[in-house]
């Protein structure tokens, strides 16, 4: 082994070698990551990859376990706070395709104890799916925190069933609903009878291969998972399930993996493996309702982000949940998908604008 090393290297380092754009990316990407991030901080693992073809960048960063000087990985598991939102909606579009419901139904149809059923007749499954439902979010977390750090799906959808207004009428503007996905959640085990946690097992992680990505059912996964944190008065405090509220309402947030596997679940999603194309394309399709009346366009699908950032279209969703944070995006042009995840409490925003910016540089978008 040593001997093919050496060999490898006398190769990169003779005359003749020139590296590719993808190896001065990853160069430089490395470079930057490297000193932006402490190595014994928490950090996160960044991935970037042509979906079914090759990997480009996979690498992590920093510690995943502050106690046990656990480093990051690209196989490290992270929650994945709000990106797990697409995992629900494509468990919604596989029932459609299994003739099970569709996405057009009242949401009546499925939760006929609302308070009011009057004010949400109107509300059908796909303005859940597209947080364009009105809905209210009336939950009291800041009242009953205590409450809320353990409580499920089902009692966090109890609160809007007793709503007695709605925000505005469903489909005619953008808001963003963590209970409106703890709600299609129940949808799905109210129709399949099961866990949702296992349906969602079953079409997605099962099909594409996603061998340590799990669902939280009120207990926090224990073993290779990354611990989440914030920075209080310059000390690193454990900040995830245990101490932030409404982290057991798993609808909303509640799936954890790491980059590798958002690889794998991004390769079955373009492969149709979990639903057929149709869905595929309508769930990375912007749904725009007739009766829209926001001055801001529409911009998403069924969970899925449909943005254009400048020339470049990205499809994708980001997540946010105590000291985690994600990022899972498509650039469909390019062909080029990029995942990150974080443990730090580090807005990655900037991360990926860093990794665009290099793919441009080095010409690779």
């Amino acid at each position: 082994m040593i001997r093919y090393i050496l060999i490898l290297c006398a190769l990169i380092s003779s005359p003749g070698y020139s590296q590719s754009n993808e190896e001065k990316f990853s160069q430089a990407l490395n470079e930057y990551l490297s000193k932006s991030i402490p190595s014994n901080e928490p950090g996160m693992a960044v991935l970037v990859a042509k979906p079914n073809d090759h990997k480009i960048f996979s690498k992590g960063y920093g510690l995943a376990d502050m106690k046990q000087l656990t480093p990051i990985t690209p196989n490290t598991i992270f929650n994945l706070g709000s990106v797990s939102k697409t995992f629900v909606g494509y468990g919604i579009l596989k029932l459609q395709e299994q003739g099970k419901l569709s996405i057009e139904d009242p949401i009546l149809k499925y939760f006929p104890n609302f308070k009011n059923k009057e004010l949400v007749k109107n509300i059908q499954l796909k303005h859940l799916l597209s947080h364009c439902s009105g809905l209210r979010d009336s939950r009291p977390v800041e009242r009953d925190s205590v409450f809320y750090l353990t409580a499920n799906d089902e009692q966090n959808w109890a609160p809007i069933l007793q709503n007695d207004s709605i925000n505005f009428q469903p489909g005619e503007r953008f808001q963003y609903s963590n209970p409106a996905f703890n709600g299609l959640a129940l949808v799905i085990e109210k129709v399949t009878r099961m866990k949702w946690q296992e349906f969602i097992q079953q079409i997605i992680f099962d099909k594409a291969g996603m061998r340590t990505s799990v669902i939280t059912d009120l207990e926090y996964p224990q073993l290779g998972v990354a611990h989440g944190y914030q920075k209080i008065n310059n000390q690193w405090q454990e900040y995830d399930f245990g101490e932030y509220p409404t982290f057991c309402a798993a609808g909303n947030g509640g799936v954890w993996s790491s980059v590798e596997e958002l690889l794998k679940y991004e390769e079955a999603i373009q492969k149709n493996i979990i639903v057929n194309k149709q869905l595929v394309d309508l769930s990375r399709t912007v749904y725009s309702p007739q009766n829209w009346k926001s001055k801001i366009a529409p911009y998403i699908g069924v969970s899925w982000f449909v943005i254009n950032d400048g020339p470049i279209k990205m499809v994708g969703h980001s997540g946010d949940q105590a000291g985690f944070r994600a990022e899972h995006w498509f650039l469909p042009d390019s062909k080029l998908f990029i995942a990150i995840i974080g443990n730090g409490n580090r807005e990655l925003d900037e991360t990926k604008k860093k990794i665009i910016e290099l793919l441009r540089t080095y010409q690779l978008l």
